[in-house]
């Protein structure tokens, strides 16, 4: 068996490497996604605790 033969997979190489192709894409988009959820989401939580400081500060929470 070659390559070209592997490749061909039996005349079903277009279908079987497109979802191949497709799933890894979507793969590294899901990881880009989860990256900016992540950071997006420590901001939030970096803003929350600088208000809850900022607030606990004045006195208002104790």
């Amino acid at each position: 068996m070659d390559i070209a033969e592997f490749l061909h997979m039996g005349g079903h190489g277009f279908y079987i490497w497109g979802s191949y192709g497709t799933a890894l894409f979507l793969m590294v988009i899901e990881g880009i996604w989860v990256f900016k959820r992540r950071n997006k989401a420590k901001k939030e939580l970096e803003r929350m605790e600088a208000d809850f400081a900022r607030v606990d500060g004045q006195g208002v929470n104790g």
